[in-house]
């Protein structure tokens, strides 16, 4: 099961998700992430920091919104990534075609 919440702090957007993200719950995922995009933000913020699990189709949903991110010329920044999980990030590249910072406040200074 997934949880995702969406605030808008100072000159980003912030998408915090927690739990798993597996094949049936990264279709919110996906959602939430593609409206956000759609509605033009440019600074978008991923918290994963209570992120446990990420499956391929997890995984997929960022790949799916690379094009358009760097497209429109997003900042786009996953952080508070676990061991585990940024293991996943690293092993298939994601690591080379996101951004990925440890802590949020990493994040913000990317952004500024």
């Amino acid at each position: 099961m997934i949880e995702i919440n969406v605030s808008t702090e100072n000159n980003y957007l912030l998408i915090h998700v927690e739990g798993e993200a597996d094949a049936s719950s990264s279709i919110h995922l996906d959602n939430v992430i593609k409206e956000s995009v759609e509605e033009g933000h440019k600074n978008i913020l991923i918290d994963c920091t209570n992120l446990n699990y990420i499956s391929s189709a997890g995984l997929g949903v960022f790949m799916s919104h690379l094009g358009e991110i760097e497209e429109k010329e997003i900042n786009f920044i996953i952080f508070g990534l676990s061991e585990k999980v940024l293991n996943v990030f690293n092993i298939l590249g994601l690591d080379q075609l996101l951004t990925i910072k440890k802590s949020k406040e990493d994040a913000i200074v990317a952004i500024s």
